[in-house]
């Protein structure tokens, strides 16, 4: 391999950054006119969306997208930048040999060494990101009120969420340096087969120990809803084992539904926010703007049938596949390029200095940049296709209307703004906009009744 000088290789990284985030903030000043320039409701909800909500949903996207791009410019390039022109990196890196001197531990012990620089680098990065959450939950979303955090709650949540963070990663990265460092020349496969084993253990373990860290989950109570969802699941065979509410409205009032689970031990969680009247028969201890919000029985099963959809069809299996091939073929690159001296040393660290987490972080973050950028987008895409999918297996099952109405409810009460520009939502959305589903679910209704 060519040896490049330093300072390409610095220059090189800082250029990608620059670059990236350029095209970022572009695409969302497009979005940013798309806001400023649209007045009118779109034709298709001026029976579903008023005026006034149209431009709530107007400002709110419009605050949203300043506030991303200011985000953007501030922390992803010029602090970011000067990070790395600096050799921050490797400062902290001299700063966990210096704390583990401290300690009278071992010092030439790469395993302590990098625990300690992920505890000092995580420590970091909340205290950076800690000011625009705080903008972001107690300013930007209390605006436009969605909000529903107190400051002891928030708190008090940013500090388990930095705590249980840390007791999965040290391990974690332990293991990483442990394998890179005994697994030999082809150490990358068991480096895939190891982190392919955690994706699925914390996939398991996340909803069933740690989620109820931070929000209260409690089973549906029996009735028609739980009936008529068991009765879904039943006739899909789908394994549904548990079906819980978990009370998101004490954090915010978006709503949503998902199930996870693998194999044939599947769970159904709703969010609260999503039923009517958060499924309360009795709303008098509801606020004004709480009331009357959230899905019918009727939407919140159509809602289910969609997701159940996904199930159905193999997208959680295929996601799995494709994130396995992916990590492959980037442990692949990493195995590679990570003793690649100029790599280090445009970042700070002096010659003969390789830490293994540097490394990957290097050839993650920077080296793959343009890479990730591709397959980013390419999952963009096959994720619409997916969902188009399972709108129509919900459609199948006879949720045309429903689903139809459901989704106008949850855009309406999450304050989704129905227009977007073409680049916006082709680059950064994961779903089809509202108004695309809406002409999708029509279509399908009008090939129905032509057979």
């Amino acid at each position: 391999m060519s040896t490049l000088n330093a300072d390409t290789v610095l220059y090189s990284i800082l250029a990608l950054v620059i670059i990236e985030n350029a095209l970022e903030i572009y695409i969302s000043l497009r979005q940013v006119k798309v806001y400023r320039n649209a007045q009118k409701v779109p034709k298709e909800l001026t029976s579903h969306m008023s005026e006034e909500t149209f431009h709530k949903a107007r400002k709110y996207g419009l605050d949203n997208e300043n506030f991303g791009i200011f985000k953007a410019l501030l922390m992803d390039v010029l602090l970011l930048c000067l990070e790395l022109y600096l050799g921050l990196i490797a400062i902290i890196w001299q700063l966990s040999v210096d704390v583990v001197n401290r300690l009278h531990w071992d010092a030439s012990n790469e395993i302590l060494v990098s625990c300690v620089f992920v505890l000092i680098s995580n420590l970091m990065s909340t205290c950076k990101s800690l000011p625009f959450k705080i903008y972001k939950t107690f300013v930007l979303e209390e605006l436009h009120g969605f909000n529903k955090q107190t400051a002891r709650f928030f708190a008090w949540d940013q500090v388990k969420s930095f705590l249980v963070t840390q007791v999965v990663m040290l391990p974690i990265t332990a293991a990483i340096i442990f394998i890179v460092q005994r697994g030999g020349d082809n150490f990358f496969i068991w480096l895939w087969v190891f982190t392919g084993v955690i994706s699925l253990v914390l996939l398991t373990i996340y909803p069933i120990f740690i989620a109820p860290l931070f929000d209260k989950y409690t089973p549906l109570e029996q009735g028609p809803l739980r009936k008529s969802i068991e009765d879904l699941a039943a006739s899909l065979k789908f394994p549904l084992t548990k079906l819980y509410v978990v009370e998101g409205s004490k954090r915010s009032s978006h709503s949503n539904a998902y199930f996870y689970g693998l194999w044939n031990s599947k769970r159904i969680v709703l969010f609260d926010t999503l039923l009517l009247n958060k499924g309360k028969a009795d709303d008098t201890d509801l606020t004004d703007d709480e009331k009357g919000k959230g899905c019918t029985n009727e939407e919140v099963l159509a809602v289910l049938g969609h997701e159940l959809g996904h199930w159905k069809l193999g997208h959680v299996t295929k996601n799995i596949v494709i994130m396995e091939v992916h990590l492959l073929l980037m442990f692949l690159v990493f195995g590679y390029l990570f003793k690649y001296a100029p790599f280090y040393e445009a970042l700070g660290f002096q010659p003969g200095t390789r830490p293994i987490l540097v490394g990957l972080l290097i050839v993650f973050t920077y080296v793959m940049a343009p890479y990730n950028a591709i397959i980013n987008f390419a999952m963009t895409i096959l994720s619409r296709r997916f969902e188009y999918q399972a709108d129509e297996f919900a459609h199948s099952l006879g949720f045309e209307e429903q689903l139809g109405r459901a989704l106008i409810k949850l855009n309406l009460d999450n304050l989704g703004f129905p227009v977007y520009d073409w680049l916006y939502s082709t680059w950064n959305h994961s779903h089809p906009t509202l108004l695309q589903r809406l002409a999708r679910l029509k279509e399908l209704g009008a090939n129905k009744k032509r057979q």
